[in-house]
């Protein structure tokens, strides 16, 4: 999974991605400190691994991974080129959602790009710089679309569509708001990459104050909480800073930091459970001594195409797959227990793999 924090500059996002990837791209009081798209790979934590790989003697934990890709601050006018420009825009092209760090804090000490906090209005500006790059998108694909369409009827299907897809961006609307009539037009939106089609979580960045609270008290906060509802977007709470300094402690350590401060979760885990969510994506797990993973899939996976994560071969010569849950793995104690009692089975090509299944897959190619 990859996801491409976004932001006007000085919101916190530089901050929030060296915390979250302790990766050190640098992170400063000025626009445009981060350059170039930094890049970091955490692991997504799961409790789940470490008591399989004591219950298997496991020599290797592998846990599933998050991609994160620091895109440089946005400001107005990114899409014509002010500021760095369009090569971050494309940056974020090549992500499956976008984090987008809206501040609703106040320090003097930090300037504002814009003068003031004022979430949504930074949110419409991000937007709108999404907007006019997708539309630079469609006017291309329009321009090849004109010329074919004449002798062809899909092209001139697809032309009207394009039109009428351009014709609701300019109006302000955002590409996964857009309503599509058949299966053609939704692959075809599906096909372009739009940055607007992207789905999007809100980092709302709050002082350590009113993060014991989750920010209920914020006015910013409950605009965005707002906004998103309406858009069908996640939202979590986060305080930066506090996350840089939970970023330096050792495992142990950050248990008790939390605890102190009143809190369950970091705001790692708490953005994996939203991207998560907002996904639509699950783990299933494979064990043995030699390894203990963690493979992330879409919910609604059958068998098949779940084996396919680890090798093409096993979806391609996929007989059955072995499978047990590990609440039942848990409450019987052991693999043999539970096979004693029947709670391991036997599945084929139409099950649909479910969170925290434990598979070993059976194949022949």
């Amino acid at each position: 999974m990859k996801l491409g924090i976004v932001g006007l500059p000085n919101v916190g996002k530089s901050t929030l991605f060296n915390s979250l990837t302790k990766a050190g791209a640098e992170s400063a009081n000025y626009p445009f400190c981060t350059i170039d798209p930094n890049v970091g790979v955490v692991t997504v934590p799961d409790s789940r691994l470490d008591v399989l790989g004591e219950m298997y003697h496991t020599k290797k934990i592998v846990p599933a991974a998050i991609e994160f890709v620091d895109i440089a601050g946005l400001v107005k006018g990114a899409s014509k080129g002010e500021g760095l420009g369009n090569q971050f825009l494309a940056n974020i092209r090549e992500v499956d959602a976008i984090v987008h760090v809206v501040r609703c804090f106040e320090d003097s000490n930090i300037v504002h790009v814009d003068g003031s906090i004022d979430p949504l209005r930074d949110i419409e500006t991000i937007n709108l710089e999404l907007i006019f790059s997708d539309i630079e998108i469609l006017e291309r694909r329009i321009a090849k679309a004109v010329k074919i369409a004449r002798n062809d009827k899909t092209a001139a299907k697809e032309l009207a569509f394009l039109e009428r897809l351009k014709e609701y961006l300019e109006e302000g609307g955002l590409a996964r708001g857009f309503e599509t009539n058949d299966e053609d037009e939704a692959e075809w939106l599906e096909s372009y990459n739009l940055l607007t089609y992207k789905p999007v979580i809100f980092a709302a960045n709050v002082t350590e104050d009113e993060l014991s609270d989750d920010g209920a008290d914020n006015a910013g906060v409950a605009s965005v909480r707002e906004y998103a509802e309406k858009e069908n977007c996640e939202v979590f709470v986060v305080c930066a800073q506090i996350e840089q300094e939970i970023a330096e402690l050792e495992d142990d350590e950050k248990k008790m930091f939390l605890e102190d401060l009143g809190l369950e979760e970091s705001g790692l885990e708490k953005l994996i459970r939203a991207s998560y969510s907002l996904l639509g994506l699950i783990s299933y797990l494979t064990a043995g001594e030699p390894e203990v993973r963690a493979w992330t899939i879409k919910k609604g996976t059958k068998a098949p195409q779940a084996a396919g994560k680890i090798h093409s071969d096993f979806e391609r010569g996929f007989i059955r797959a072995e499978i047990v849950s590990y609440d039942d793995l848990m409450d019987c104690g052991t693999y043999a227990a539970a096979k004693e009692k029947g709670l391991v089975r036997l599945e084929g090509k139409e099950y649909v793999v479910k969170d925290g299944d434990i598979i070993l897959f059976r194949f022949n190619v």
